[in-house]
């Protein structure tokens, strides 16, 4: 049974510029929904944009997977007016329905897991063609006309006795080929639910929901970090190795200064059976030549996703984010920063990074601040 994840997204937006791209806990926003559908249990996931910046970055981000494609839709498609059924048709049509089960993940629904999406897929067969994410809310509702829809005023329950409502937050739905062949909708007639949390609901229509959405995925994700022992430590370059800046030639070619007292500390983590890796945004060649110096095997240039490509990595190896340590000092870094099971800072990080850090170092970039973090690392690995 072949599974497939659809996710729609638009270059234009009317409440929040360029919404799907712009970057959430460090990330741009489709990301996050795209980071949980290539754990899931979808055989392959499509991102439908009209939007070409899009499809260069996923193409180039995600080499490490054959599991996204990404593929350019109409310009009739992607117009204000147009719905996201007529997407999702044109996809289908366009790809000849090579499936058996379609599944619908909103980009705007940052808080959808792979668990979510892996429900809703297991409901299909069950005596379901369909299923959707429902949340529970315990509001109580009225109509226009000032009448109660779901409670008697005059028997008001308490919260923990009202068995409230379930309401669509649009995060994920599924649906049969055959479904959806015959209504031309993302739901067929028999619909499985799935609840998520209730902080889903929230829908991201303004800059005041941006910052509430935000908040809410920082502190979900510090939630879940265990301090387990750190197997692996993951350095970011620039303002980390460096002190962020860059001096350029007259011939345009720029340096990069490296501070030898923090290659000592990386030597002294390998000899502790601690891998060491980098992950920076920049792909650099002077970057690399002292990687290759430091005899660094895990070496990731240009990555823009990191807590994606991390997460693949450790899967890999068999270890989770509560195995490892993050330095880092900017924006990119800040989801890692709040999901590892140790984050630290150089003392001259960005504000946003050192107030997410589980440490803020004494020391500056480029001037001891990973030797500093070497030393913590080890002291802290002894109570294992």
């Amino acid at each position: 049974m072949r599974k497939i994840g659809f996710i729609p997204l638009r270059k234009g937006s009317k409440g929040i510029l360029n919404k799907n791209k712009r970057k959430m806990v460090g990330r741009p926003l489709f990301t996050w929904v795209l980071g949980e559908a290539i754990f899931s249990e979808l055989d392959e996931v499509f991102v439908y944009t009209d939007d070409e910046t899009i499809i260069e970055f996923i193409n180039k981000e995600y080499y490490w997977t054959n599991k996204i494609k990404a593929l350019l839709r109409s310009k009739e498609s992607a117009n204000d007016t147009a719905s996201t059924e007529s997407a999702i048709l044109e996809f289908c049509e366009t790809t000849n329905y090579n499936f058996d089960v379609f599944c619908l993940l909103q980009a705007t629904s940052p808080f959808t897991k792979k668990d979510d999406i892996n429900n809703c897929l297991k409901e299909i067969g069950n005596d379901f063609d369909s299923a959707l994410t429902v949340v529970k809310t315990h509001r109580f509702l009225w109509d226009e006309s000032g009448n109660p829809i779901n409670y008697n005023p005059l028997e008001r329950p308490r919260r923990q006795d009202f068995e409230g409502l379930l309401i669509e937050n649009g995060a994920v739905y599924v649906v049969t080929k055959n479904a959806l062949k015959k209504h031309k909708n993302r739901l067929g007639e028999n619909t499985a639910i799935v609840k998520m949390p209730e902080d889903s609901l929230l829908e991201i229509d303004t800059e005041s929901d941006w910052v509430a959405v935000e908040s809410l995925l920082i502190e979900r994700q510090k939630r879940y970090k265990e301090s387990q022992k750190i197997t692996h430590v993951v350095f970011d370059v620039d303002g980390v190795f460096t002190d962020g800046t860059i001096s350029y030639t007259k011939e345009g070619e720029h340096t990069k200064v490296f501070d030898m007292r923090d290659g000592m500390g990386i030597e002294i983590l390998k000899q502790f059976d601690i891998e060491v890796m980098v992950m920076t945004s920049e792909n650099s060649e002077l970057v690399a030549k002292r990687m290759k110096k430091l005899k660094l095997k895990h070496v990731f240039l240009g990555v823009k996703d990191k807590y994606t490509l991390l997460n693949q990595v450790m899967q890999e190896k068999g270890k989770t984010l509560n195995n490892v340590a993050y330095v880092g000092d900017d924006v990119n870094d800040l989801t890692n920063i709040c999901s590892v099971g140790w984050s630290l800072a150089p003392n001259n990080a960005t504000d946003i990074v050192k107030q997410h850090a589980d440490i803020v170092l004494s020391k500056n970039s480029g001037a001891g601040a990973i030797r500093e973090a070497c030393q913590f690392i080890m002291n802290y690995n002894k109570r294992f």
